[in-house]
């Protein structure tokens, strides 16, 4: 590889992994944002359970919307567009009063944030070259841990002292740099080469029939199965993680604390699948991360005391966020360039429903007086049946070429 697409290369990356960064702030900054608005507007555990379900509606509905879109207009437009709609939403969202109308601001930033992520994926994948794509997608990945450690330090040091509008307007910095994206990102050079084709002017909900076609129906129904469980499980466990230290007995600034330790162990996650991916393949380290984070998530509902609480929480990190590279990593790899935005977009989209029904899910088990250990064993089934979906139905798909 010559320098100069070396440094093309690790500017792409650069580029397109601070808008993921800036994506988990918010998102994480969300999970003790719901905390302190128990407090703040005496919300029910049914109320905060549709905040997040409210965000991930939003980020079904904008994964699928924006999918389609990048495979019509290209993907370096979506990524600024999604960028700025969620980054103004944050923004907004920190000068409202009432739950109704945070519902609706979640909506649209969640519409942001479902589309950025498929989208962006998608154009790393296609402007890295086939022996290093999935370690690459992974390192994009990696950025999700960088934003949720910032999310996690804002909120243990600014939301206690300035409260959560404070911390959401920190959130709405991106906005400024969508503005720097449009000048310097490139777009993807696969789309570019076929932009203007006859494929491109065909309805665009035309091409969600064309990954049901005979020749990806299999890799569809994996990725939907694979999708819908690893997103039901991580919103549903990890919007709940500083809400579920607090009925465990510690106090708000406590579970801020305990899950900034958490967080950190994202990193290594990342790294671990980073390396691992391009050595054993996509099968191996999706298949491994989910088994680990199933076990993981059995140990979190069952702990007692600190010890093992922290122990299995900073596993459950590690594993879950290196699958989650490695997802990103394998869904583009399925299609070839015309529908690659479709259909990484609509295995997102169902992905959120998942993420929809977990924290609703949870809301309404706690209310109903379930308790966590069974919350948790639910979310370890779930995750078990997409590393069964993987292993069945998953083609392995390490150093394909894309076409």
């Amino acid at each position: 590889m010559s320098k100069t697409t070396e440094i093309s290369k690790k500017k792409l990356l650069g580029i397109a992994g601070l808008g993921w960064m800036f994506d988990a702030m918010d998102v994480g900054i969300l999970s003790f944002v719901i905390a302190a608005l128990k407090v703040d507007w005496g919300l029910s555990v049914t109320q905060m359970g549709w905040i997040g379900s409210v965000n991930s509606i939003g980020m079904a509905v904008g994964a699928l919307i924006f999918g389609l879109m990048a495979d019509r207009v290209g993907r370096k437009k979506v990524f600024i567009i999604t960028l700025l709609l969620f980054s103004i939403g944050s923004g907004l969202s920190a000068l409202v009063t009432t739950l109704a109308l945070f519902l609706v601001l979640r909506f649209f930033i969640g519409m942001g944030l479902g589309g950025e992520l498929p989208v962006a994926s998608t154009l790393v994948s296609e402007s890295v070259e086939a022996h290093e794509r999935g370690r690459v997608v992974v390192l994009l990945e990696s950025f999700w841990a960088g934003g949720w450690l910032i999310a996690a330090l804002i909120s243990y040091f600014v939301i206690p002292s300035f409260g959560w509008q404070a911390a959401l307007l920190l959130s709405a910095l991106p906005a400024f740099y969508a503005l720097y994206l449009r000048l310097k990102l490139p777009d993807s050079p696969k789309f570019q080469a076929i932009k203007g084709k006859s494929e491109q002017r065909e309805p665009i909900f035309k091409k969600i029939g064309q990954i049901w076609a005979k020749s990806y129906k299999k890799q569809t129904a994996m990725l939907w199965i694979l999708w819908f469980s690893v997103v039901f499980s991580y919103y549903g466990m990890f919007l709940w993680l500083p809400s579920v230290m607090v009925m465990k007995g510690f106090s708000l600034i406590q579970s801020f604390e305990y899950v900034l330790i958490m967080t950190v162990a994202q990193l290594p996650g990342y790294f671990s699948a980073a390396y691992l991916i391009e050595r054993f393949g996509r099968k191996f380290v999706l298949i491994t991360y989910l088994t680990g984070t199933a076990l993981s998530a059995y140990f979190f509902g069952n702990a007692e005391g600190l010890a093992l609480l922290l122990t299995a929480g900073i596993f459950l990190s590690f594993f879950n966020l290196g699958a989650w590279g490695a997802l990103y990593a394998y869904t583009p790899e399925h299609y070839p360039t015309e529908i690659r935005g479709t259909g990484s977009g609509t295995a997102a989209a169902v992905g959120r429903v998942g993420g929809i029904l977990g924290p609703l899910l949870v809301g309404y088990l706690v209310t109903a007086g379930v308790t966590i250990n069974i919350i948790f064993l639910i979310f370890c089934i779930a995750i078990f049946i997409g590393a069964l979906a993987v292993l069945l139905l998953g083609d392995e798909t390490k150093q394909k070429k894309l076409v």
